[in-house]
C-alpha cells in the first residue's frame, strides 16, 4: 500500500492526542483533536506561531479566552525532502491533574491519621498508667509525674503538627509586624556539634513585615533540614540581603548530600520525605505555607553531592518599634469573665485556670446561653472569652451582640481555626485579639491580662 496524503490525514484524524506539525516555528498541519483542545479552528491554527499557543512548548495550551489547559507534549523532528518538520504530540493533563490532586489529599489524610494515631496511642496508654498507679495501694508520686509528662509531650507534638498543617494550608492567624530578620537569625540555637554555622547578615537590611513566630518556625525547619542533610557535619550558611526595592532575601545553604531533580520537584508537598526512617514530611511544606501567607516567594536549588540552597523573599516592612520594657502581671483582680465554649472539658479547664488566678468566671456552652447569663448578671462583664467556631451562633456574632448591649465589654477569641475572624491574607481583623488553641495556663492568663489592660 502506498503512502498518501489521504492516509496521513486519516491517521491524524484517528489519533487520540492533539498533533501539531511545525515548520520554522509555525503550524502547518493539525488534527481534529488539536482544534478541540485549543478552542481554535483549523484556519485559525494554520500559519500561527506555536509560541502564541504554547509558549516554548510549555506544559499548557492557551485558549482564546485566556484560560490555560495543562498538557504534556513529546516533540520529534522529521527530515523530509521539503525540509525538517517538527511534530508535537500533545496530551490533555486535566484529568491527570485532578487524580494527582486527589492522590495528594489522600497522602495528606493518611499522613495525618498515621501521626495522630501514634500520638493518641501514647496519650491513652500513659494516661492509663497514671490512673493505674494513682489507684494502686501504694501510689508512687514520682512515677505518676513521669507518666504524666509523657502525656504532655505527646500533646505538644500534636500541637506542633496542627500548627504545621495550618501553616501549610495558610490558615494560621498571623500577626505581621516590622521585624529585624538579622535579629531573628542571630537568635538561632547551635545547629550541631559537627556543623559550622556561618551567618552573613546585611548590616543595612530593612525590616520585613512578618509574624515573628512564623519566621522563627521557618528558620527552625530550614536549619533542621540542613542538619539532616549533613549527618557527618558540614557548613551551614545563612545570609540576608536586599532584593530589589521592596523585598528582603533570606538564603539558607548547606554542604550536604543534595537532591536529585525529581526529588526537588516534590519537596514542598505535604508528608513527602526522603529521611531514613521517615519524618513528618511537613518541614518544607510548612515553609512554603508561611512564605505564601507572608506574601513572599520561596525557591530551592539542589544537586546530588553539591548541597542545597533555599531562597526566601519577604516583603519589606515599616520602622522597627521601640522595645517595651514592661511586662503585665497575669493575676486577676476580681474582674468578671464570660467564658463560652461548646467543648465542656475545655470550658472546665479554662474556668479552673481563671478562677484560680483571681477572676470571677461565668461559663456557657453556646451563644444563647451566654446571652442569657449576661442578661441575668448584676454588674459589669469585663471580658468575653469565646470560641470562634460554635454551633448555632458563631463567636463573632456572639461578640457583636454582647458588645452591642454592653459596650464596655472587651473580647478575646480562642480557636485553633481562626478564619471567621481573619482579615485578608490571613491577618487578624483590626482590634481583634486571638488566643490560639491548644493553650497553656500561662498563655491564657497572659492573653486575658493583656486584653483587659489594653
Amino acid at each position: 500500500m502506498e503512502w498518501s496524503e489521504e492516509l496521513a490525514g486519516s491517521l491524524l484524524k484517528a489519533a487520540p492526542e492533539a498533533i501539531l506539525v511545525l515548520a520554522e516555528g509555525r503550524i502547518v498541519q493539525v488534527n481534529d483533536r488539536a482544534e478541540r483542545l485549543s478552542g481554535r479552528s483549523r484556519d485559525e491554527l494554520l500559519g500561527s506561531d506555536i509560541d502564541d499557543l504554547m509558549p516554548a512548548l510549555r506544559r499548557a495550551i492557551r485558549r482564546p479566552d485566556g484560560s490555560e489547559i495543562p498538557v504534556e507534549s513529546s516533540v520529534s523532528v522529521v527530515d523530509t525532502p521539503s525540509g525538517p518538520f517538527t511534530i508535537a504530540v500533545v496530551r490533555d493533563r486535566t484529568g491527570l491533574s485532578e487524580r494527582a490532586r486527589l492522590e495528594s489529599l489522600g497522602q495528606l489524610a493518611g499522613g495525618i491519621a498515621h501521626d495522630f494515631n501514634n500520638m493518641l496511642g501514647v496519650i491513652v496508654n500513659y494516661a492509663n498508667f497514671v490512673i493505674e498507679e494513682a489507684e494502686s495501694e501504694a501510689p508512687d508520686p514520682q512515677m505518676i509525674a513521669t507518666d504524666a509528662k509523657q502525656v504532655i509531650r505527646a500533646g505538644e507534638r500534636g500541637t506542633e503538627l496542627t500548627h504545621k498543617l495550618l501553616a501549610f494550608a495558610q490558615r494560621e492567624a498571623v500577626r505581621p509586624e516590622a521585624l529585624d530578620l538579622n535579629q531573628v537569625v542571630a537568635g538561632l540555637p547551635p545547629a550541631g556539634a559537627d556543623i559550622r554555622l556561618i551567618v552573613r547578615p546585611d548590616p543595612d537590611l530593612p525590616a520585613v513585615n512578618c509574624d515573628r513566630g512564623q519566621i522563627e518556625k521557618l528558620l527552625t525547619n530550614l536549619v533542621s533540614n540542613a542538619r539532616d542533610a549533613m549527618p557527618s557535619g558540614g557548613n551551614l550558611v545563612i545570609d540576608t540581603g536586599r532584593h530589589g526595592a521592596d523585598r528582603v532575601r533570606l538564603r539558607v545553604s548547606d554542604s550536604g548530600k543534595g537532591m536529585a531533580p525529581e526529588v526537588v520537584e516534590r519537596v514542598f508537598e505535604p508528608f513527602f520525605t526522603t529521611k531514613a526512617g521517615g519524618g513528618s514530611g511537613l518541614g518544607l511544606a510548612t515553609v512554603y505555607g508561611i512564605v505564601a501567607q507572608a506574601g513572599g516567594e520561596v525557591s530551592i536549588a539542589s544537586s546530588p553531592g553539591l548541597g542545597t540552597t533555599v531562597t526566601v523573599l519577604l516583603p519589606v516592612g515599616g520602622d522597627l518599634p521601640a522595645p517595651d520594657p514592661t511586662t503585665a502581671a497575669a493575676a486577676g483582680q476580681g474582674e468578671t469573665l464570660l467564658v463560652v465554649d461548646d467543648e465542656a472539658e475545655l470550658r472546665e479547664v479554662a474556668g479552673r485556670i481563671l478562677s484560680g488566678a483571681g477572676y470571677h468566671v461565668l461559663a456557657a456552652e453556646c451563644g444563647p446561653e451566654a446571652l442569657a447569663l449576661a442578661a441575668g448578671h448584676e454588674g459589669a462583664i469585663d471580658l468575653l472569652v469565646s470560641d470562634v467556631v460554635m454551633p448555632g451562633m458563631p463567636g463573632k456574632e456572639l461578640a457583636d451582640r454582647i458588645t452591642g448591649a454592653w459596650p464596655d465589654t472587651r473580647v478575646l477569641y480562642m480557636s485553633e481555626y481562626a478564619q471567621p475572624v481573619l482579615h485578608s491574607q490571613g491577618t487578624l481583623d483590626p482590634g481583634v485579639a486571638l488566643l490560639e488553641k491548644p493553650f497553656t495556663a500561662g498563655d491564657l492568663l497572659a492573653a486575658v491580662r493583656k486584653r483587659l489592660d489594653d
